[in-house]
């Protein structure tokens, strides 16, 4: 029997579609494929899929089972295939039959049976409210992320368990309850309160001048005279984030990994301060499977290189053309992909070495 889920793919900073087509034939030397371009953790969740289905009490398929992740173009990458593939088979094998042709699923599973905290649920949850879904099953640890996006039910999931009680009409899964972003931005608090910085009066004017106008700034000084401090002081001193820049700066996070567990959205803008023995690509983003770097990451905030002259020069000039055109685009065999990098750039230094 041949199931066909929905769930989704990160390209850059958005998301797209993602077939999930399960075919369990009932017949054939037992075999368990998965094609598609799947990196190596999408293949790993074969051995995830079966474990959570037999701890959860569910029947693994004997048999030749295939699985195709379509469009077979767009490579695959990270675990977040692990719900739908295992839905898939329980359809497939005729242990549930629900009507998910509305519904877009999302998430990691654990060997008994749980669903982990996953990455990129924003830009999905975002994705099936543009493309008229109606409903999203994630994570339950990834609630509060998918509540910031009106116009669409997101389920929150805790087990594979739940969720085929769920589908049979044994429990009730509530939908998760919205929140305002305007109420979530309203009570952000900076990291350091630039009022409480004694003297340096015309150091504080500098920063004063670079967060009105937007300006680039170079500290020059001795150790422990409050270059760092007044470099971390600075975002609070900036304008609050608006809604869309908000949002900007939370996918970027949801998909690296870097937004806290049980926080909706980024509400002050980024600081990002990397050691002077970052790599270029750790400062501009790439790899074989391209992800954003430290650029991206201070996008609408503040990036602090201290101990600038310590950075290599091919590291410096390489952030050349992302603070021209506040975007930096990486371009690998595996495609080409664009992340923003408009950020403020705050450089420190000693006088001598």
């Amino acid at each position: 029997m041949l199931a066909k889920i929905t769930s989704g793919a990160t390209v850059g900073l958005n998301a797209t579609l993602v077939d999930v087509e399960v075919d369990i034939p009932g017949e054939g030397l037992p075999a368990f494929n998965i094609v598609g371009l799947p990196d190596k953790a999408v293949e790993e969740s074969k051995e995830r899929v079966r474990s959570a289905l037999k701890n959860t009490g569910a029947e693994f398929p004997e048999g030749r089972i295939t699985v195709n992740l379509a469009p077979a173009d767009i490579p695959k990458i990270g675990p977040a295939y692990d719900l739908p593939i295992a839905l898939g088979m329980l359809i497939g094998s005729g242990q549930i039959a629900p009507d998910v042709s509305s519904s877009l699923f999302f998430g990691e599973l654990s060997l008994d049976g749980n669903l982990r905290h996953t990455n990129g649920i924003l830009p999905f949850v975002y994705l099936a409210r543009e493309k008229k879904f109606k409903s999203v099953f994630i994570p339950k640890a990834n609630e509060f992320e998918a509540a910031v996006v009106p116009g669409i039910s997101a389920y929150p999931v805790e087990s594979l368990l739940e969720l085929m009680r769920f589908f049979r009409g044994a429990v009730e899964i509530k939908p998760v309850r919205k929140i305002s972003l305007n109420t979530l931005l309203e009570i952000s608090d900076a990291e350091f309160d630039f009022s409480e910085i004694i003297g340096q009066e015309h150091a504080k004017r500098a920063m004063e001048i670079t967060a009105a106008g937007s300006h680039n700034i170079f500290m020059k000084g001795s150790p422990g005279s409050g270059k760092t401090m007044l470099a971390r002081a600075l975002p609070g001193i900036l304008p609050r984030l608006t809604e869309d820049e908000a949002l900007e700066v939370t996918k970027i996070y949801s998909i690296t990994g870097n937004l806290p567990v049980g926080q909706s959205i980024i509400t002050s803008r980024p600081f990002r301060s990397p050691h002077h023995t970052t790599s270029r690509i750790g400062l501009i983003g790439g790899g074989s499977n391209p992800s954003p770097g430290e650029v991206s990451l201070a996008h609408r905030g503040v990036l602090f290189l201290d101990e600038f002259p310590e950075f290599p020069r091919h590291v410096l000039e390489s952030i050349r053309q992302p603070m021209e055109d506040a975007v930096v685009t990486i371009s690998r065999a595996k495609g080409t992909v664009t992340y923003p990098a408009q950020f403020l750039l705050v450089a420190a230094s000693n006088p001598c070495p």
